[in-house]
């Protein structure tokens, strides 16, 4: 018999919390990996972080309010993942394929005016540490609430109000100072 979260789950009668997290997984898979890339995830490591995501998630699906989104949620536990990742991969580098054999970018990256506006958002977003950049994320971008994202991610009203004040600060330092806002 398959050792399975899915298989113990059913000899212990979960079958409809296994079927909710298979569909909360199908649903919201996209929306994981997007998040994990915009708090800075390599490109070749956010398929595998997303599935650390979800094993969290699935390990702690109670704790999900079912009359509240599930994206915040799943966002501060991808918040999590991601700064266990940038804390353990802080002092390597690993060159793209792309990188390492001079090679363009692929043939279906964004042209001209678009590539350069993506790498000011970049720019801007790697200028800022995690905690501020989650909530600018959830804020500015997914259009949140403060009192969820500050829910979210266990932290006062207040502190996500200033996080967000200075997260845009220094964004704005970031992509209109030629050297990224630093003094």
């Amino acid at each position: 018999m398959p050792d399975s979260a899915a298989t113990h789950g059913a000899e212990r009668g979960d079958a409809p919390r296994d079927e909710a997290f298979e569909a909360l997984f199908r649903r919201e898979l996209g929306y994981v990996l997007a998040s994990l890339r915009r708090l800075g995830v390599r490109q070749g490591d956010v398929e595998d972080l997303a599935h650390d995501v979800f094993v969290v998630a699935f390990r702690r699906l109670e704790d999900l309010d079912p009359t509240r989104p599930p994206r915040p949620w799943l966002f501060g536990i991808a918040l999590r993942v991601a700064a266990d990742y940038r804390r353990l991969a802080r002092h390597r580098y690993e060159r793209s394929d792309d990188e390492q054999a001079g090679r363009a970018p692929a043939p279906d990256a964004p042209a001209g005016d678009q590539v350069e506006r993506q790498r000011v958002v970049q720019r801007g977003l790697d200028a800022l540490d995690l905690d501020k950049r989650a909530v600018l994320i959830l804020h500015d971008v997914e259009g949140h609430g403060m009192p969820e994202i500050a829910a979210a991610l266990g932290i006062p009203l207040n502190t996500a109000y200033s996080r967000l004040r200075l997260a845009r600060e220094r964004f704005r330092r970031a992509v209109t100072d030629p050297r990224g806002g630093e003094p």
